[in-house]
């Protein structure tokens, strides 16, 4: 199925903010008490959760956005890191008047929301960290993976991206069970993304995150809002050994390992999984 028919009757809009300026944005469900937040990983861009803003829009306010730096949001700033990205984070809400909602971030996504939570707790209802980074890598493999992404990174950032480089890219998102959703829509539109000239401008920016990686760790122990890891056994860099050691550091969290087949993008590869637990979590903390 079309990423867009999977996003038929999504907003899709642009909201101004003071020090990051446009920044794209898609929104479902507008009426409903609660708000969920999703937030995309390194490179990456809000149709990552093409599959489950309308699944969970009957239930939630679903806000998901691109980024600055990433997507079609703008590009504007020198400097990024997942403390200014929480920043924009801060800048959506009060734009949107979002006073509080709960958070699930992706990667980049979890990182950015684990400081969010820990900056302006009084902002967030609950926390979920899907195969998240910022938390310490604890295994040879964890930081072998860790090398492998900023080599692939390299590719895009180094040379101009190419078919094959995107496609290489979303494969290591994904399980090898699930290489078949990485289809050419989805690797046309990512490459569109890369080649535009704002995003090849930032681009070498962006892989300095991961690059300084254990910079701006999540303090995991700070962290008040009722939190779930959601994980995959398959998961590269931060692995099930990873998430349970940061689990355990967060006074009132629980982890969730998939059982569908997913390796760092479930929200994706197992949709109706992740919108179930999802859904559960927010509404009750219960799985």
């Amino acid at each position: 199925m079309s990423l867009w028919l999977d996003m038929l009757g999504v907003e899709i809009k642009y909201v101004e903010t003071p020090t990051f300026g446009s920044i794209r944005v898609a929104e479902a469900g507008k009426g409903n008490e609660k708000t969920i937040i999703f937030q995309h990983g390194l490179n990456g861009h809000l149709e990552a959760y093409a599959k489950n803003i309308n699944a969970l829009a009957h239930e939630f306010h679903i806000v998901a956005f691109d980024y600055v730096g990433h997507g079609l949001s703008d590009k504007n700033v020198d400097d990024y890191n997942p403390y200014v990205l929480a920043e924009q984070l801060k800048e959506i809400m009060d734009e949107m008047d979002l006073d509080k909602a709960h958070l699930s971030g992706e990667s980049l996504g979890g990182w950015v929301s684990g400081i969010f939570s820990t900056i302006y707790p009084e902002r967030v209802d609950r926390l979920i960290l899907n195969t998240a980074g910022g938390v310490p890598v604890v295994s040879e493999k964890g930081k072998k993976d860790l090398q492998r992404l900023i080599e692939l990174n390299k590719v895009n950032t180094d040379n101009t991206p190419t078919y094959s480089s995107v496609r290489d890219r979303l494969h290591w998102l994904m399980h090898e069970n699930n290489h078949n959703l990485v289809n050419d829509e989805l690797i046309n539109l990512r490459l569109a993304i890369y080649l535009r000239e704002d995003s090849r401008r930032v681009s070498p920016k962006l892989t300095q995150i991961v690059v300084k990686h254990d910079d701006y760790l999540i303090p995991l122990d700070k962290i008040q809002a009722e939190t779930l890891f959601l994980w995959t056994k398959d998961n590269p860099i931060h692995d099930l050994e990873t998430a349970k050691a940061s689990c355990e550091k967060v006074k009132n969290a629980t982890l969730y390992l998939m059982k569908g087949d997913s390796a760092h993008w479930p929200q994706y590869e197992c949709p109706d999984e992740f919108n179930r637990v999802t859904s559960s979590f927010c509404k009750s903390g219960a799985l």
